[in-house]
């Protein structure tokens, strides 16, 4: 099976494998030398990221700003 990669660096994955994981919304993206592999992230470890994220005001944009401005380090 063969996964896009869209113009905004998107995976859209098989539906076959999308039903293998209902309700998973996130995977934990590890990449090795040749290899990237997706895994369904642990409900609990997310919840105490996102509730640490809120309670220091960080957005989603926080975070994408925050990325691209170490990427031009």
């Amino acid at each position: 099976m063969l996964a896009n990669l869209t113009s905004k660096n998107q995976l859209t994955l098989p539906k076959a494998v999308a039903m293998r994981f209902p309700g998973v919304k996130r995977f934990e993206v590890i990449a090795t030398n040749d290899e990237i592999v997706l895994r369904p992230a642990k409900a609990a470890d997310l919840e105490a990221v996102w509730a640490k994220l809120e309670a220091l005001g960080l957005t989603e944009d926080d975070m994408a700003n925050a990325v691209q401005w170490a990427r031009k380090r």
